[in-house]
């Protein structure tokens, strides 16, 4: 079994996850880089990125939202490292539109990518972390999954879904060492937020208090806090990231 801590960070190709895990990259962890993109420059990129920085690095071409698939990348990954240290559930989608106009494909397949990936990785991952009594699980939610959102009703159900997951299996799981809590940022400048209009942006911002919106790199900072040692007494919690959107 090696010295090194083992990460694994889903939907690590772009975005929040690739900052994510190029701020946990250093000498000494292993960054497994879980990704479903039907290209792999991206997840490349990160790679790169993520070895720059002196970190062992590799990627999992998986999907999350597949049982079966998961529990078998998961049984690769303990077979060849002997545990994960760090599980980030990252991964998500968006299939935006009104619910009177919501195609059932587009409810199925956010909820199965957004809470079922976020339940396939956690419990393959689990019961090694509980045998190991030690372990630190961060999910990433959003602020819509508490205040809800016109046109996200598929997306907001899933993130309050990640919520109600997290509380519960940090109550489960605290008594075997193991802390469990999400991160739910709010209006983050990623590849998924770029493609909305000047003046959807402009109208989200005159919402936030602080005026601006976030980067993905301060949403990775506080996951980089929540899987660090200065966190042990923190587990079950929704810690928001939004610049005051919701309070």
């Amino acid at each position: 079994m090696t010295d090194e801590k083992i990460i694994l960070v889903t939907g690590a190709s772009r975005g929040i996850g690739r900052a994510i895990a190029l701020r946990l990259a250093r000498p000494g962890a292993v960054l497994l880089l879980n990704h479903y993109d039907p290209e792999p420059a991206a997840a490349e990129q990160t790679l790169e990125e993520v070895q720059a920085r002196g970190a062992n690095g590799k990627i999992l071409y998986f999907n999350v939202a597949e049982f079966q698939e998961t529990q078998a990348r998961v049984e690769e990954i303990l077979k060849e490292f002997g545990r994960v240290d760090v599980l980030v559930n990252n991964a998500g989608i968006t299939r935006d539109t009104l619910l009177m106009r919501m195609k059932e494909a587009d409810w199925d397949l956010v909820l199965q990518v957004n809470l079922k990936g976020v339940f396939n990785c956690t419990q393959a991952i689990l019961r090694s972390m509980i045998k190991n009594r030690s372990g630190k699980i961060v999910n990433i939610t959003s602020v819509v999954g508490a205040i809800g959102n016109a046109g996200q009703a598929n997306y907001a159900a899933s993130k309050a879904g990640v919520i109600g997951f997290t509380k519960s299996v940090a109550k489960e799981a605290a008594g075997r060492g193991i802390n469990v809590n999400a991160v739910a940022p709010g209006f983050i400048d990623t590849e998924m937020t770029a493609v909305l209009s000047e003046a959807v942006r402009q109208e989200f911002l005159k919402s936030i208090p602080l005026g601006r919106s976030g980067r993905p790199e301060e949403v990775a900072e506080l996951v980089a806090f929540l899987v660090s040692e200065a966190s042990e007494y923190i587990t079950g919690q929704v810690i928001h990231i939004n610049g005051g959107l919701y309070m």
